[in-house]
């Protein structure tokens, strides 16, 4: 049987098959150190739990509204409210299974072929898949550390034609944890509404942040707000990543057709996790803050160790729980009697040889650098930076 072309082209989430092959080696008796998959590792906040059970025993376990349901809706724009005075309607709000299927859904709504859409890079690995999925182009503008791996309007001028559709910004960033301050999303919002360029803004690590502000592109004034469709959920910033629940906010009629989309593929978001999502709005923000702290100490220690070992550096993050750090230095250099051409390479030894789990920056379009998660403990990045060393040495 032949597959669609489509389908043809993907491969599977990268993260996700070292995460499984990491739990393999661990099935084996092999003390592996995983950092290659992007979860809190923090318990769900109890009201969130409650508030689940609660909703099964009430016999929420039937259809709802295949947009979500409208107690959910409602406390989203209020959360946008209050957060970043930010006015929403109902009707500007949709609940999904998750924010990686709000973007699918976003991307199958706006763009098709002969579209092209503008992905920064180092990217998250589903963007690039998904653009595809629709048969839209990605084009890629390649950012390094060096400019903190962000993109200004200069890249974007270079890049932009006449079938760009969409730009993808991601604040605070997987893999790099950049941040994009006010003056700099300013000046490409204002690029984008002078070029007709949509503004897809996923900003799910948004309450990951340290020593600075988290500005939301759509504050920035109503006619780039008209201009953007924001992306969310609670998986990050309430460690519920197993909830599946994400949601976007945008300009009604595009609200609409992404409606319409999730109304003939997975009909509504699972019902009972609902009423746990909406507790997490009302209930938990106070879980975000200790959560945060012990990330920004993880990250301290992880940063300033890995930059002490000969041949690697490393961009200090600004947000979210990724290192990403540029491993050149390494490539084609004698390790206990290998080379290895391609972080790729690397990345494999790190798992076979060290149990090290981690995702080559090859996977995000950025061969040389490799992401390691800290959404792990502080005595199984100890072990990780003490195996680098020895196996380094």
């Amino acid at each position: 049987m032949k597959l669609s072309t489509r389908v043809s082209e993907l491969g599977p989430s990268a993260t996700l098959l070292i995460s499984a092959r990491a739990k393999e080696l661990v099935a084996e008796g092999k003390d592996v150190l995983n950092f290659a998959v992007g979860e809190p590792d923090f318990p769900t906040p109890e009201p969130a739990i409650e508030a689940t059970v609660q909703a099964l025993h009430d016999g929420k376990t039937k259809y709802a509204a295949a947009s979500g349901i409208p107690e959910l809706k409602k406390e989203v724009a209020k959360y946008y409210k209050n957060r970043f005075n930010l006015d929403y309607e109902m009707a500007n709000v949709s609940i999904n299974v998750g924010a990686k299927h709000s973007l699918y859904n976003i991307f199958q709504a706006l763009v098709e072929k002969n579209d092209e859409v503008i992905l920064p890079a180092p990217y998250w690995v589903s963007y690039y898949a998904q653009i595809l999925l629709a048969e839209a182009t990605p084009v890629i503008i390649n950012t390094t550390d060096k400019s903190f791996f962000k993109i200004t309007t200069d890249d974007l001028k270079k890049h932009t034609t006449k079938n760009t559709k969409i730009l993808v910004l991601n604040s605070p960033s997987n893999p790099t944890g950049c941040v994009y301050n006010r003056d700099e999303l300013l000046s490409i919002a204002n690029f984008c509404l002078e070029n007709n360029i949509l503004i897809v803004y996923d900003e799910i690590y948004e309450h990951i942040i340290y020593g600075q502000e988290h500005v939301c592109i759509a504050t920035l004034s109503d006619d780039i707000k008209k201009n953007t469709i924001l992306v969310n959920g609670v998986a990050k910033s309430f460690s519920m990543t197993g909830f599946r629940i994400g949601y976007i906010l945008a300009e009604k009629n595009i609200i609409t057709a992404i409606n319409n989309i999730q109304s003939h593929s997975t009909s509504n978001p699972t019902t009972f996790a609902m009423d746990g999502a909406l507790a997490a709005l009302q209930q938990c923000l106070g879980f975000i803050d200790p959560m945060k702290l012990e990330f920004e100490k993880r990250m301290k220690y992880f940063f300033t160790e890995i930059n002490k070992i000969p041949n690697i550096t490393c961009f200090e993050p600004q947000g979210a729980f990724y290192l990403f750090p540029n491993m050149k230095g390494l490539l084609n250099k004698d390790i206990n009697g290998k080379k290895y051409s391609s972080t790729l390479e690397l990345a494999t030894a790190l798992l076979d040889d060290l149990h090290i789990a981690a995702v080559a920056g090859e996977e995000f379009g950025a061969p040389g650098y490799i992401r390691f998660s800290y959404a792990t403990s502080i005595e199984q990045i100890e072990k990780c930076i003490e195996r680098l060393k020895k196996w380094l040495s």
